[in-house]
């Protein structure tokens, strides 16, 4: 294939896949400025190594499984843990969150999805954000298609645990 066909190729490929894939790289990190770098390096890693894709699998899948890959590495680095702990000393706590962010439910719900482990996390991030199959969520974080069912249904119960003393505007109104 010619370069300038593979150029536009992968123009392609990055328009189409990286939104869904800097909100997966956040969901991971939560930190958007690091959730770039991120989706940067996967696309980097990708163009130079573009051949050895053998499609077994889908490629918003080996492209969300890059995302996964990089950002699990970026949890376990130096600069992360610099970064938390700079965090921590430099801005103690949130304390005058806006009011009206707090309501809105979207957040909330996507606060408490953030704040669960990363197993339950990753699974409702792909299941339900993602929309993706019990059996495409089992072959990007490879494992059985049992472990993501109960681990979606433990992740499910903690939500409403966290969730259950919030009031729904959606549900008073019907």
């Amino acid at each position: 294939m010619n370069r300038y066909l593979e150029e536009q190729m992968f123009q392609q490929i990055m328009q189409e896949h990286s939104d869904n894939l800097l909100k997966l790289a956040f969901l991971y990190v939560k930190d958007w400025p690091a959730a770039e770098d991120i989706i940067q390096e996967v696309f980097l890693s990708f163009y130079r190594k573009f051949e050895q894709f053998e499609e077994r699998s889908s490629l918003k899948t080996y492209l969300a499984k890059m995302t996964i890959n990089r950002s699990k590495d970026y949890l376990k680095s130096w600069s992360y843990r610099k970064h938390m702990l700079t965090n921590t000393f430099l801005n103690p706590a949130k304390k005058g969150r806006n009011r009206v962010v707090e309501e809105d439910e979207k957040i909330e719900v996507a606060d408490a999805v953030l704040q669960l482990p990363l197993k339950y996390r990753e699974v409702i991030i792909y299941y339900y954000f993602e929309e993706l199959s019990v059996l495409e969520v089992s072959q990007i974080l490879s494992i059985s298609d049992n472990t993501v069912k109960t681990r979606l249904r433990k992740a499910r119960t903690l939500l409403k645990v966290r969730l259950k003393h919030h009031e729904w505007e959606v549900l008073t109104n019907e």
